[in-house]
């Protein structure tokens, strides 16, 4: 799933790979299994190293401890039956908690680079920020940092994450100190670009950003785990105050607003596209609720109202930066 240059990995694509086990006659080791599967996921994830908590969280989810399992041996037949647990519950755990991710393969470069008023443009606006005393010229070491301000946005990958670039800037003699115009700085910034470029399109770079993605799973989850949702709904109703239909529905709002996160929500801000999905969902609550209102009625005013929320978000994930 992708989402204006973003990717969503939410661990559909794991249910389908086809899995095998190496031709062996003898025992697979549980550190063999692991290293099997993580393999095979990462491949299909366009070559991305699963996160360590990710992996842990798999493994508890079938019940496994890792560093007894490694050293045990399996025979094939079960061997198989543990690969394709482990892969599954690895998409379960993308399911619950998607990663999102930035491809980067060199595409939003070329973009740039095939339009000369695109790259004319860019190049003025980091000559421009990289200028900082507004002389008019700047050292041209400073294209190392022009690269670091286009970003994963742009299509740069993180020095850290991509050594090759600090190849590329060698190979064209961008660490000097030798003073540009803006014009020079764009010829000097060119070959670099496309270079980075055409790096990226061999070998693609994929950066987990920074963000969560909310699709309703985590509320699922809590309306499936009755004694959580019980111990959830106790906090809303601390009082039998909610006697009449407004006054259990402010408490609800209320309490979702401040602890919704914990629940499953995105967090709630100011002009947020959130705000509108409350008073969407509190509205057609209002419409369907009036009057007198018991504390059991109450009770079931919180599950369908989680409900909605869970049917909202499914329909339309939202993202939002941690």
């Amino acid at each position: 799933m992708s989402d204006g240059g973003l990717t969503v990995l939410d661990g559909t694509i794991l249910r389908d790979i086809e899995l095998r086990l190496p031709d062996t006659n003898g025992a697979v080791t549980g550190a063999e299994l692991l290293s099997i599967a993580e393999t095979e996921t990462s491949s299909s994830l366009f070559g991305l190293s699963l996160p360590e908590t990710l992996k842990s969280n798999a493994l508890k989810r079938i019940h496994i401890d890792a560093v007894n399992f490694s050293s045990k041996e399996f025979d094939k037949e079960e061997a198989s039956s543990l690969l394709k647990d482990y892969v599954i519950a690895i998409a379960d755990e993308l399911k619950d908690d998607p990663l999102v991710v930035s491809v980067l393969d060199g595409s939003p470069l070329r973009l740039f680079l095939e339009d000369e008023d695109d790259f004319a443009m860019l190049a003025e606006n980091l000559f421009t920020d990289l200028d900082v005393v507004d002389k008019g010229k700047i050292q041209k070491k400073e294209i190392r940092n022009a690269l670091h301000h286009m970003g994963v946005e742009l299509g740069v990958p993180p020095l850290s994450e991509f050594p090759v670039l600090d190849d590329i800037l060698k190979k064209h003699g961008a660490e000097g100190e030798e003073e540009l115009g803006q014009a020079q700085f764009a010829e000097s910034l060119q070959p670099v670009l496309q270079d980075l470029a055409d790096a990226l399109s061999a070998k693609n770079i994929v950066i987990i950003q920074n963000i969560k993605i909310s699709n309703g799973s985590k509320l699922r989850k809590l309306l499936a785990d009755e004694e959580e949702l019980n111990n959830v709904i106790e906090q809303i109703l601390v009082t039998d105050d909610a006697k009449d239909e407004k006054v259990c529905t402010q408490a609800i709002r209320a309490s979702f607003e401040k602890n919704g996160p914990m629940m499953g929500l995105p967090p709630l801000k100011p002009n947020d596209v959130m705000v509108l999905l409350y008073d969407q969902v509190f509205a057609a609550v209002d419409e369907k609720n009036s009057g007198d209102i018991g504390r059991d009625k109450c009770v079931e005013l919180v599950k369908s109202i989680l409900e909605k929320f869970a049917e909202v978000l499914e329909a339309n994930p939202i993202l939002h930066d941690l």
